[in-house]
């Protein structure tokens, strides 16, 4: 269980950081990160730590497509937590 907080913690980080690194590549019209990885990383366990970037950073926060699926993989990776957590106590 220990290996999979560090996961959960490490992939939120990494999330959180792509999302304000695209925004930041979006003000100053550089290569963007797709968002396919964007979408991946959230559905991967790093779902939270993609709404604090989309919030912080007020990026694709207008777009259809992360309004609905940043908080169903919110709830997705929740689920599959405690799921874990069951099997594990």
């Amino acid at each position: 269980m220990k290996f999979f907080n560090i996961y959960l913690i490490l992939v939120n980080l990494i999330a959180f950081i792509l999302f304000v690194d695209d925004k930041l590549r979006a003000k100053k019209n550089r290569w963007r990160i797709r968002e396919s990885t964007l979408l991946f990383c959230s559905l991967v366990g790093g779902s939270l730590g993609g709404i604090v970037g989309m919030i912080i950073a007020r990026h694709k926060i207008r777009h259809l497509k992360f309004i609905i699926l940043m908080p169903l993989f919110l709830c997705l990776n929740i689920y599959v937590y405690i799921k874990l957590l069951s099997y594990i106590i």
